[in-house]
């Protein structure tokens, strides 16, 4: 069963990170601002890619910005193209400020 943990660095962007029994798996990179988040990038190890990782990390993620009260900005294209399919799951933390 994999595992995310929350690496916060002062100075540098935070991670949330995921480990399975083969030890870091993939990483979700983000940054916060005020009462913004932002994420950068998800990655998962090509060989753990179709074992629900990534949605793994996003679900961590939104959890957090929600326990927080913050709002996301979607720079990193995954988390981009999950809340634009799914709306209504994320409208209330979705800050929309780059979106045309």
């Amino acid at each position: 069963m994999a595992q995310v943990k929350l690496n916060t660095q002062q100075g540098e962007p935070s991670s949330f990170d995921i480990y399975d029994e083969d030890g870091k798996v993939g990483e979700m990179i983000f940054d916060i601002e005020g009462t913004n988040l932002t994420v950068y990038h998800t990655e998962v190890e090509p060989e753990k890619e179709g074992l629900g990782y990534a949605k793994q990390l996003l679900d961590a993620m939104v959890n957090y910005v929600r326990e927080n009260k913050l709002m996301v900005i979607p720079m990193c294209p995954y988390v981009h193209i999950q809340f634009k399919r799914h709306e209504d799951l994320y409208k209330d933390i979705w800050n929309k400020i780059n979106e045309e």
